[in-house]
């Protein structure tokens, strides 16, 4: 059963520090409590089967692009591999942490948290008993620590507070610089950065102010300390740290006002320039900046969305645009300098511009609140998904990038669906309208309305694709509309409640219903829309759901019971009491136990697997239970999330949260600010409409299967949760038996019995050696090697070609094996359709995507093509024309001399 995480959609940027990696074609994006990698060369991202506890607020890269630290709301560290893509090891800071940087030579790394700043010893390639170990402690500002920047040979760094000072700090203790204190601000620094090969130093505040400095010597005048003082005060440590536990490292305590002997033959720092960057008044705060030391380019984010291209240290505007109306968040700059990348937490956006060329390289934005449905195409291909800002995206499963949103409806969007075909969107929502949308041309082509307006709360589409049903929540009413012309066809009424789900019979014209009222009704278009059956259940019904082949269907109702009918004959043929596996937590300001509330709880969304042997089912929780149908028991439950940023997470009560007069949670510490905590309004489950924080909850709203079998998907609070088959090494024979080795199938390769290897390799079932036997079949061969084959077997080998023509560059000669097996083995094939459905329809996308690219690079070369001729010919043409005035030239001349 697909069970490995694979990726994280709808969501590209939540909060912390963007980092592109060392070669500068990807970037490190935070999101949630994992990280996400743009590679922006080839147009993929990847989210990182790795999480922390909390929100993550501030990554760490190495120089040489290995290793990453990952840093939680509380101060939760975890040593990740970028390589392994793993946790190596974990470490608590016991405090917020602002800011983390390694030194460039990779051997040091540094983070602020309070007003100190610590320095750790950076983790080698080797293994180490402890991973963290402390070097320094820097003492020196009042207030908390903001950012961090190193010189470009490592030996200082400078460190920027809340008390408007920055301090100079000497990463070994040199005899002319221990500490240094820079003030001249009269506001928050926001960052600082040195010159390159210098301790020159640029240091920026939050009233967008920009003061330049002066150091009176050079980084190669720093003076290592007198052997005889570094020994004294290795002696006195070495005494202290006898009986210690752990090394508590160096302390260096600063001081804002050293006095003149201390001062004495020491580095000093003079202010040369003071520049402002809102001189007209039309910027408020600054809140983030970057600075590239080759190019001398600053990058200043503020927060209305506009930001500043500046040329140091002359001050030099190159440009100023404004890409958001929301607070620019971080700002990162590529290694070349090209790129720059932009995150805005408040809209969750992520944009790469190209400062040259002035173009986007990535701009990426995720659903504003949270997502409430998703649909797969019939291929697999796209998902498409809507949330509660009213926009309908489409995304791509294999780079895991939005391509297309759509923004045309007023108001929340309650359901989504794709039609038959893979190229028609079909949304409803509050507004009172259901819009079709053309993925061929990007638009809305179709808009569906009722006669009196009324908030569509579900949507469903037959297999032909012709006939749109939605169900009100109001009217209680089911509308049914033509696809072609767009009219009304008929209005259902029956129900006594809001409809909460539809869905059409894939194999049949029959419409289930499901509604508060306590029934699902069945309806039979070919019979003028007449009731068929209706469905008796004890509780208020919730969703409902077809079996792939149709001849079953799934109830889920508000009691906590999933129903299982066969509607042909209206009998129950099974139920699940499934409230006890849901599992709900305990909120922060909930008064009773989860066990309590989860009394009153139910799934609220349910899908078959592919093959239809198994049901997944969701709900408030940050649990998937996963069932088998047939003997209606749990099989696996998934926990979709760990973030214990969300609420509903925790399942009892947490001691350290609670005080004599109530939870901690009560209190609203922020007072409406940026990071400020606050109460929604009471009886708020979704949003807070009065625009203060709110802790989001921990909820599933949508599950889908994908066609191909191989992945399914859920629409969570945390975005768009993707689960896939564990493509790892894993042994599953398949009828082995005692003479099937790997040297037996070579040995049947080599005296050219490709049937039987083939067979033995899929008996032992390994990828590597199923591959190299059938890529040692002539392509002259596999026509015979494929009439052959026993019938159990076809099926296994589209399997494989459909995995390979993912991986593989032998596109021809899978092509190939493809037409022939169903050129041969279409019709006996044809009578499983439904159980073979899947496999073919991963075949397809695998096939349609290839087909795609190239299609794609054959325009270009075409395009190449034509482009080379006309400009051969217009050479061509000039070079006529001047030969032609050359003759005309001679000419002239020669009747000159005659005359």
């Amino acid at each position: 059963f697909p069970s490995q995480f694979s990726g994280l959609l709808g969501t590209v940027y939540r909060r912390g520090n963007l980092s592109f990696t060392r070669d500068g074609s990807a970037l490190i994006s935070p999101v949630g409590n994992r990280i996400s990698v743009f590679d922006l060369k080839n147009n993929k991202c990847e989210t990182y089967p790795l999480a922390t506890r909390l929100n993550i607020v501030c990554v760490g890269l190495s120089p040489d692009g290995t290793l990453a630290i990952l840093i939680d709301e509380e101060g939760a560290a975890l040593l990740v591999s970028l390589i392994g893509k793993c946790a190596i090891h974990q470490f608590y800071f016991h405090k917020p942490v602002h800011s983390v940087s390694f030194s460039p030579d990779g051997k040091k790394f540094v983070i602020t948290k309070d007003n100190i700043a610590l320095m750790y010893h950076a983790p080698g390639r080797k293994r180490e008993f402890n991973a963290f170990v402390l070097d320094k402690t820097y003492y020196g500002p009042y207030d908390e620590t903001t950012c961090i920047d190193w010189t470009d040979d490592s030996k200082c760094f400078a460190v920027g507070s809340k008390d408007m000072s920055t301090w100079v700090f000497g990463a070994e203790r040199w005899a002319n610089l221990i500490y240094y204190s820079l003030g001249g601000h009269k506001d928050i620094i926001v960052a600082c950065f040195f010159e390159e090969n210098s301790l020159d130093l640029y240091t920026i505040s939050q009233d967008a102010a920009l003061c330049v400095w002066q150091c009176d010597t050079e980084l190669d005048g720093l003076k290592p300390r007198p052997p005889k003082d570094a020994a004294r005060e290795k002696n006195t440590e070495d005494n202290d740290e006898e009986f210690l536990e752990e090394p508590k490292g160096e302390e260096i305590h600063g001081k804002a006002n050293p006095s003149e002997q201390e001062t004495r033959n020491k580095v000093k720092y003079s202010r040369v320039a003071k520049y402002f960057f809102n001189k007209e008044g039309d910027f408020n705060n600054l809140t983030s900046a970057a600075y590239h030391k080759k190019t001398h380019l600053l990058v200043t984010g503020f927060a209305s969305g506009i930001f500043h291209l500046h040329e140091l240290p002359d001050f030099n505007l190159i440009h100023s645009l404004s890409i958001s109306d929301q607070r620019i968040a971080s700002i990162s700059i590529n290694c070349t300098g090209d790129w720059i990348a932009f995150g805005c937490s408040g809209l969750g956006q992520l944009l790469v511009w190209e400062w040259q060329s002035e173009s986007y390289v990535l701009k990426q934005q995720g659903h504003f609140n949270s997502m409430v449905s998703l649909a797969y195409s019939p291929d697999g291909q796209y998902i498409v998904t809507g949330g509660e800002d009213g926009k309908v995206k489409v995304w791509n499963t294999s780079s895991s990038f939005c391509f297309v949103t759509f923004t045309e409806h007023m108001s929340g969007v309650t359901a989504v669906t794709f039609t038959s075909n893979g190229y028609v969107i079909l949304s409803a929502s509050l507004d009172g309208t259901v819009r079709a949308f053309d993925l061929h041309r990007y638009r809305n082509f179709r808009t569906f309305t009722s006669p009196r307006p009324s908030q569509f709360s579900c949507l469903a589409v037959d297999s032909s694709g012709e006939i749109v049903s939605a169900g009100s929540q109001d009217s209680f009413e089911i509308f049914i509309w033509s696809m072609q012309s767009g009219r009304l066809l008929d209005v259902l009424s029956g129900h006594e409640g809001p409809i909460s789900s539809l869905s059409f019979n894939p194999m049949n014209s029959v419409l289930a219903s499901a509604s508060w009222d306590k029934t699902v009704k069945l309806w039979d278009m070919l019979d003028s829309w007449r009731t068929k059956e209706t469905l008796i259940l004890n509780s208020d019904v919730l969703v409902v759901a077809f079996r792939p082949d149709g001849k079953e269907l799934a109830v889920a109702a508000l009691n906590g019971q999933i129903t299982f009918w066969d509607h042909e004959n209206a009998v129950q043929t099974g139920s699940i009491e499934g409230r006890h596996d849901l599992q709900i937590g305990r909120k922060e300001l909930d008064k009773i136990t989860a066990k309590q509330a989860a009394k009153g709880k139910s799934f609220t969304t349910l899908c078959y697997s592919a093959d239809g042997q198994s049901i997944l089912a969701g709900g408030l929780s940050k649990f998937v239970c996963i069932y088998n149908v047939k003997e209606q028991i749990l099989m696996k439950k998934f926990e979709i999330s760990c973030n214990y940023s969300l609420d509903a997470m925790e399942e009892y009560l947490d001691w350290r949260k609670m005080t004599e007069f109530g939870s901690m949670a009560l209190i609203d510490e922020g007072g409406g600010g940026d990071d400020g905590v606050a109460i929604p309004l009471p009886g708020v489950k979704r949003g807070d409409m009065s625009y203060r924080h709110f802790k989001p909850e921990i909820r599933v709203t949508c599950l889908r299967f994908s066609p191909t079998g191989r992945s399914w998907a859920a629409t969570t609070t945390e975005g768009l949760l993707i689960y896939s088959l564990d493509s790892g090494l894993i042994f599953d024979p398949f009828e082995l038996d005692i003479d099937i080795t790997p040297s037996n199938i070579h040995k049947t390769l080599h005296q050219k019995e490709y049937t039987k290897a083939i067979v033995m390799a899929f008996k032992l079932n390994e990828k590597k050696l199923i591959q190299e036997v059938i890529e040692a079949v002539p392509s002259n061969e596999v026509d015979v090697v494929c009439s052959s084959l026993p019938d159990l077997y076809v099926e296994k080998v589209l399997e494989f070609l459909a995995s390979a023509f993912e991986m593989s560059c032998h596109l021809e000669f899978y092509l190939i094996w493809a037409h022939k097996l169903l050129m041969l083995h279409g019709q006996k094939l044809k009578t499983r359709s439904v159980k073979l459905l899947p496999v073919i329809q991963f075949l397809q996308k695998s096939i349609q995507r290839h087909f795609e690219d190239v299609s794609k690079l054959c325009e270009w070369n075409i395009y190449n093509i034509k482009y080379a001729l006309a400009i051969s010919k217009q050479r061509g043409m000039k070079r006529l024309a001047e030969e032609t005035s050359v003759d005309e030239d001679d000419l002239d001349s020669d009747s000159d001399y005659l005359m």
